[in-house]
């Protein structure tokens, strides 16, 4: 049964320009190279502080594959994440697994 993950994080005071450049052009085609499904993004209109994405899996098992596939990786250990601490809260990010209702359009 499909899922999706709800991530929400605290950047740190004025990294926002900063994180959704490394997000957009590095986070974003790296994962989705790895398999990853990224539904969307948002950041706070008006609370620099504000972002949250969304991404899909398919299964348990598949969910499992692509974690293993991108946080494994020498390239995320080594040259992103090390980066992405320096822009983001890690102790405060929350992710909350979700399912869709049967009559919503994301499905």
């Amino acid at each position: 049964m499909a899922f999706f993950e709800l991530r929400q994080y605290e950047i740190r005071r004025n990294k926002m320009k900063d994180w959704l450049k490394i997000f957009n052009e590095e986070i974003v085609p790296f994962q989705i190279s790895k398999g990853m499904v990224i539904c969307g993004s948002w950041h706070g209109e008006t609370d620099d502080s504000v972002f949250v994405w969304i991404r899909r899996f398919n299964s348990e098992a598949e969910s499992k594959r692509i974690y293993k596939a991108v946080y494994e990786d020498p390239h995320w250990q080594n040259d992103i994440a090390p980066r992405v601490g320096k822009l983001i809260f890690r102790d405060k990010i929350q992710v909350q697994r979700i399912v869709a209702n049967k009559k919503s359009s994301v499905q």
